[in-house]
């Protein structure tokens, strides 16, 4: 199998990672809780049951994760942040417990398998004003509480996009396939991020035992974070609605139902075996960015054709049982939304009963208009790249295509 590797890093992360040794960079479960509070001034994390999943992520990462300086710097400062978040999330509920009354009604929410539009999907419907999307720099720093007033103009935006913008220079080509900034929209793993029930953590890292234990787990206390960090950003800043997205939900639509039972859900699709070589590429790159050492075969094992179809025959199958009700859902076509976004997306509202004035759709537009495709260049990628047998996969897929109208796109 040929995996598509990025090229040579930048001089100055090259220089950093040989002269700096990694293992003066301490990561202690109970060091870094300790950290975050003297950082923080608060005592009380909140939910008990994050210990587990926690200690176990921080375990692994140390027996499992070869990481070089900076990835060490990288991971070592967003599990004190993560903390950090938890101590303050819960003591504001304690002193404002308005806060905990604050009703999420029917969010929207985008899922997929990966690679097949979600995230312009999420990003389109985010430009309409009246919609409410967590950015990263509201993730990264969700307090004090966001305003309306500065909601666009918070200094936080900026230091966010520096932060995030970092991931582009250690590996340029990160830019080719997801665009990063501190005032777009984010993937719920990293909303769910301090519950440490999240892709979130073995998405940034290679890390089989926090792996192991994640895929057994009860994902239902990652969503009620979930909702309790929509709750607090949304108290000083709200909006018509939340949108939201993240192609894990694929594989724990039980649990986030079990939250958000009204939830109304867009399901994308597009050609699997389009998805697949796209997908190990960029597994692969983001989990360089923290390690020189990213075993190319076994990432490629991480997300199959088998792993595909588990997917979206368990989507089918729940949807057959009546646990998850047409009416809430949506299938939007990778297809359509690329010949016409705005038309596409026209489908979304009509099914929900939402209106959709000129003005969300000019919005719409206009956020196209400036974010042609390809800008940071192309992320390329070919099937054949993946030593799979095209007409067996094909075979494999074919309930899929007939079933959700999909394309042939390899």
């Amino acid at each position: 199998m040929s995996i598509w590797q990025p090229g040579p890093r930048p001089a100055w992360v090259t220089a950093l990672n040989e002269t700096c040794d990694p293992g003066w960079i301490t990561l202690d479960a109970d060091a870094l809780a300790a950290e975050a509070r003297e950082k923080i001034g608060l005592d009380d994390f909140g939910d008990e049951r994050f210990w587990e999943p926690f200690r176990i992520f921080v375990d692994s990462l140390n027996e499992e994760q070869a990481l070089h300086t900076m990835g060490a710097l990288l991971i070592r400062g967003d599990l004190v942040n993560a903390l950090s978040i938890r101590l303050q999330l819960t003591e504001e509920r304690k002193r404002h417990p308005e806060v905990t009354q604050e009703n999420v009604d029917r969010p929207i929410f985008i899922t997929g398998l990966p690679r097949t539009g979600t995230s312009i999907t999420h990003e389109l419907l985010a430009a309409d004003p009246r919609h409410r999307a967590p950015q990263h720099w509201e993730i990264r720093t969700p307090f004090p509480a966001p305003e309306t007033g500065t909601y666009r103009t918070d200094p936080r935006i900026v230091e966010a996009d520096r932060q995030i913008r970092l991931w582009c220079e250690i590996v340029p080509e990160y830019d080719t396939m997801h665009e990063l900034g501190g005032a777009i929209p984010v993937e719920d793993v990293q909303v769910m991020g301090g519950s440490f029930v999240s892709d979130e953590w073995m998405g940034r890292h290679v890390v089989p035992a926090y792996a192991g234990w994640y895929n057994e787990a009860d994902r239902v206390p990652g969503f009620e974070f979930h909702k309790q960090m929509l709750q607090h950003l949304q108290w000083k800043c709200p909006g018509d609605r939340w949108v939201l997205k993240s192609p894990s939900h694929m594989s724990q639509l039980d649990a986030l139902l079990a939250v958000y039972p009204d939830a109304r859900i867009v399901f994308t699709h597009r050609d699997p075996l389009k998805v697949l070589p796209s997908v190990v590429s960029i597994l692969y790159s983001t989990a360089y960015v923290r390690s020189d050492q990213v075993d190319a075969e076994a990432m490629a094992n991480w997300f199959t054709g088998e792993t595909c179809k588990m997917l979206l025959d368990g989507m089918t199958s729940l949807r057959a049982s009546g646990r998850l009700p047409e009416s809430q859902c949506y299938d939007l076509r990778y297809a359509e939304l690329m010949k016409d976004p705005v038309a596409a997306l026209g489908g979304i509202y009509e099914h929900f009963e939402i209106d959709y004035p000129d003005s969300s759709r000019a919005a719409q537009q206009s956020y196209i208009d400036n974010k042609p495709r390809g800008k940071h260049g192309g992320h390329k990628y070919d099937f054949s790249d993946t030593g799979l047998d095209l007409d067996e996969e094909r075979e494999r897929f074919s309930d899929y295509y007939a079933q959700y109208q999909v394309e042939n796109e390899a």
